[in-house]
């Protein structure tokens, strides 16, 4: 059937007006931010049929974020919103879910929903603890979780009798554990991380672990897993009474939910996780190292009989450690991710530990779930799409399908920057993978300012994946490169420990020059106005730069650490003292100059670089004491520097909507106030 002409038009404008699409293309904006969304978590039904993931959106009014949960079928149709929470968990026969959501006092508390058509929701926890890391039993009669057990100090003393109705200062915390706070906690020398049950139509929880030591590996998330007939519960922790001098140090242990009878499986000096038993209960997979001394000891996947015996190794020495370990439901192997040269995919390890690659591309993949069915569900992206769900049979990976679009809309008519991948040579024939990214319309015979952006960690892995802040930077007509120097995670075991007793320092930072190098070596770099960036370990390694090079313009210093000594007082880690910070130096701060050699600070009297610092007010990781200490000293030098205590946030600068806003806004204000054509400086 041929359609008249006019008619076609008519329903081409509406579809026009219907989307939103504009008939001119343009570019990226702050503001698009308020109306970017995320998605996270999603789980697929034991049946196969429905997926339900969580959806993160920016409240403008409340300048926070807000978490939904969605549903949608498994070929993509009938995608919408189902109810206000967060870390869904399918009832093993599918016909509920856990999930976890703010109860009338505003604490978080579980809920199970009925997923008949009636959708009833029942609230199964009430007041304290407050619960995290929701499991279903596999009987589907109770759940499991983790909440922190309070601890009360009895070093106490007696004030006189107040008057009545006086309003005194409350009482100090007292403070006598190694490891008393937490970025984005506070204090939490409170209690401790143990794990409950509670039936799954509610009622009162059970204290399932006991002891002044925290279920999950350096009081961090606790992960745990029950055996195929529910009567066991996996985790991972430390019950030494001297836990916190050996805060890495990681043993798995298996509880008996009944009795609360505990048995340790692993032994020595190592750091053991993700224990998850096989689909018979008679093996447990795991990943872990045994003990180190190098700054970045890579986790590699064993496995051992149900009892303990038999340990070994499955698959070592790969590019990275596994991310995610999951059975595959014949008991045939394990199913796992791993960061792998700028990439991020599924691998597949039989029981004979040879490793294949389930999915393949320069891209981001992140299983979530699997059915017995050998249906899975995970998260992707690429350099220019964000984030979205998608599904496939594990067997056909390669037909991977997205059902989730859930930024099309913003997308449809913005034009985003070019990502093109780059290898070079750095010193000692080092290979350096990085990127190169474009503003949306570039033009190879002009000159482009050019940002280094420098990642944190400094084990970590920029990748192939989508980033807002990268395009965001580009739509402003910069180009931006990013680069794994040596210390980066991904590119195997001796490539991340590279920089042991020399970070920062001239392997890292030769890396960082080389990428600016190859950039220029395009032929549209104009190479009086270069700006260098980067937060946490990226500002660590902004401060050293700008200490041994006067190239850049400009230079924003986000979360940086400039001083080992200090810093290791200070760090909300400290707990970690022997395996986080020492390493890296082989020494105690007192005994050994390479702490300060390798501190910016003792660099700072060569920096002549205009230098913003920018750090939250909270920052339990890299304190502001850090950045105070630099910028005093920028300034006392009279070299141009501002201080930016980021108000609300912890370690970085951006987890507040109007906060992220503003830390882009404010490099960019930093970059153009020293950029030479701008200025009429050149």
């Amino acid at each position: 059937m041929r359609w008249p002409i006019v008619i076609v038009a008519i329903l081409l404008s509406t579809l026009f007006i219907l989307s939103g699409a504009s008939a001119e293309d343009r570019v990226l904006s702050v503001a698009d931010y308020l109306d970017f969304e995320t998605v996270s978590n999603p789980q697929i039904s034991p049946d196969g049929e429905s997926v339900i993931y969580s959806r993160r959106r920016v409240d403008k009014k409340s300048d926070s974020f807000t978490t939904s949960l969605w549903i949608v079928k498994a070929d993509g149709s009938r995608n919408r919103q189902l109810i206000e929470g967060s870390g869904v968990r399918w009832s093993p026969d599918g016909t509920r879910i856990a999930f976890l959501a703010s109860d009338e006092n505003d604490k978080t508390q579980i809920f199970v929903r009925w997923m008949d058509a009636e959708g009833n929701v029942t609230q199964v926890t009430h007041g304290e603890p407050s619960p995290k890391n929701v499991i279903w039993a596999p009987d589907g009669n109770s759940i499991a979780f983790a909440a922190r057990v309070p601890y009360k100090n009895d070093w106490t003393i007696s004030l006189p009798e107040r008057p009545k109705g006086a309003e005194w200062t409350k009482d100090p915390v007292v403070i006598d554990t190694l490891h008393f706070r937490r970025d984005r906690v506070g204090f939490i020398n409170d209690g401790f991380d143990h794990i409950f049950i509670v039936p799954a139509d509610g009622g009162t929880p059970r204290q399932i672990t006991t002891g002044e030591w925290h279920v999950g590996s350096g009081a961090g998330t606790p992960g745990f897993s029950f055996s195929p007939d529910g009567s066991q519960i996996l985790f991972n922790g430390n019950t030494s009474p001297d836990w916190e001098m050996n805060f890495s140090v990681s043993q798995i242990y298996v509880v008996d939910v009944a009795s609360g009878e505990m048995q340790q499986l692993t032994e020595g000096v190592g750091n053991w996780t993700l224990p998850k038993f096989s689909p018979d209960g008679s093996m447990i997979a795991y990943r872990g190292f045994d003990e180190w001394v190098t700054t970045y000891p890579q986790a590699d996947l064993y496995m051992m009989g149900a009892d303990g015996s038999d340990k070994h190794t499955i698959a070592a020495d790969m590019a990275d450690a596994p991310g995610t370990i999951d059975w595959a439901s014949d008991g045939s192997g394990i199913y796992f991710t791993m960061n792998d040269f700028g990439s991020i995919n599924l691998y597949f390890a039989d029981l004979a530990g040879d490793v294949s690659a389930v999915t393949e591309g320069m891209h981001v993949y992140r299983l979530s779930s699997m059915n017995s069915a050998g249906q899975a569900v995970g998260i992707k992206s690429s350099y220019q799409m964000p984030n979205d769900v998608y599904v496939m049979a594990l067997s056909e990976a390669a037909n991977m399908q997205q059902i989730t679009h859930v930024n099309d809309d913003l997308f449809a008519n913005i034009k985003l920057g070019e990502v093109q991948e780059i290898w070079y040579k750095s010193t000692e024939d080092a290979d350096v993978h990085g990127w190169i990214v474009t503003p949306p319309d570039f033009d190879r015979d002009n000159k482009y300012p050019l940002i280094l952006h420098i990642h944190g960690g400094p084990h970590g892995m920029y990748n192939a994946g989508f980033n807002f802040v990268f395009q965001e930077y580009v739509a402003n007509g910069y180009v931006l490169v990013y680069t794994n120097p040596r210390g980066s995670t991904g590119y195997g075991r001796e490539f991340a420990n590279a920089i042991e007793s020399v970070y920062p320092g001239i392997r890292d930072f030769s890396d960082l020059m080389g990428g600016v190098d190859a950039t220029i070596d395009q032929g549209y770099i104009d190479t009086r106005r270069l700006f260098v960036t980067g937060c946490s370990g990226g500002g660590v390694l902004t401060t050293w730069t700008i200490g041994h090079t006067d190239r850049f313009a400009a230079a924003v210093a986000r979360c940086p650490v400039v001083n080992w000594i200090s810093f290791a007082g200070q760090v909300d880690m400290s707990g970690r003292f022997n395996n986080f910070i020492r390493p890296y130096f082989m020494g105690d701060p007192e005994a050994t100059a390479q702490w300060m050699e390798h501190s910016p600070i003792m660099h700072v009297d060569k920096v002549t670089t205009p230098t913003l610092l920018m750090t939250g007010d909270r920052d339990l990781r890299t304190p502001i004491e850090q950045a105070e200490e630099y910028y005093i000293a920028l300034k006392i030098k009279g070299v141009p520097t501002k201080l930016l205590p980021m108000r609300g946030e912890w370690h970085g600068t951006g987890s507040i909507p109007s906060n992220w806003m503003r830390t882009q806004l404010y490099i960019r204000k930093w970059f153009e106030e020293y950029d030479p054509t701008l200025t009429g400086n050149d």
